[in-house]
């Protein structure tokens, strides 16, 4: 197995775990290839995916957008090529971006860098 990637662990859901709990919404999402967590990127409000990495080690995401199968190492700063993922590999694909539908800012492009 790869150091930082598990593939046989599934995603935590379809959205960013901690936006989904308080509310919030993101521009995109990362899945961490070691436990499944699904956080928001860095171009979202929050940026709970490299919180994640902070907070666990976890150094290894993979895109979790739509027809994106690339992986990043945050702790070496750079891309990795990593296995197939346990399904799902995306958010569902009528699901928008930025998402959630209902929560995203009419000025959401105004709130990210």
């Amino acid at each position: 197995m790869t150091v930082g990637i598990d593939p046989t662990a599934p995603p935590s859901g379809t959205g960013c775990t901690e936006c989904d709990q308080g509310g919030g919404w993101w521009v995109h999402l990362r899945r961490c290839a070691q436990c499944g967590h699904v956080g928001c990127c860095d171009s979202s409000p929050a940026q709970h995916a490299t919180a994640h990495f902070h907070a666990t080690g976890h150094p290894v995401v993979q895109s979790f957008e739509p027809g994106e199968d690339w992986f990043w190492d945050y702790g070496r700063e750079v891309g990795v090529v990593g296995p197939a993922l346990a399904e799902p590999t995306s958010h569902p694909e009528d699901q928008p971006t930025p998402g959630p539908a209902g929560r995203v800012p009419e000025n959401w492009r105004d709130l990210v860098r």
